[in-house]
């Protein structure tokens, strides 16, 4: 199981936490710095029923910057994804994948039904 996270986002350090208080192993990924890739996008894409935008980190500063609010609902799959595995920033966090699933953002009941806790 992968987690890509930020060392300063408050979620994430909650989602850390919560895993480790049940014992769950996980190799932890600074997102900034290595964001997900494209399958692995793709997958958690397919998690999220298509919708793209659920990827997205839409409060951060760099969705603002690049205006994405407008611009997102244009781009092509391909196009969002290739900005999505070059920008960590842009990436909604915690990102988990498991072998057959995953979750971005951190909602405990979500994650409980994930991984039968």
């Amino acid at each position: 199981m992968k987690l890509y996270t930020y060392a300063k986002c408050g979620t994430c350090r909650k989602a850390v936490k919560w895993l480790e208080s049940r014992g769950i192993e996980v190799k932890e990924i600074p997102i900034r710095e290595n964001p997900p890739s494209k399958a692995e996008l793709k997958k958690m894409l397919g998690v999220l029923d298509g919708e793209i935008r659920k990827l997205f980190n839409t409060s951060g500063q760099d969705y603002r910057a690049l205006n994405l609010k407008d611009t997102l609902p244009g781009m092509s799959e391909a196009e969002a994804l290739n900005l999505l595995s070059g920008n960590g920033n842009l990436v909604k966090r915690p990102f988990f994948l498991t072998g057959d699933g995953g979750a971005v953002g951190f909602k405990e009941e979500e994650w409980r039904k994930l991984l039968g806790q």
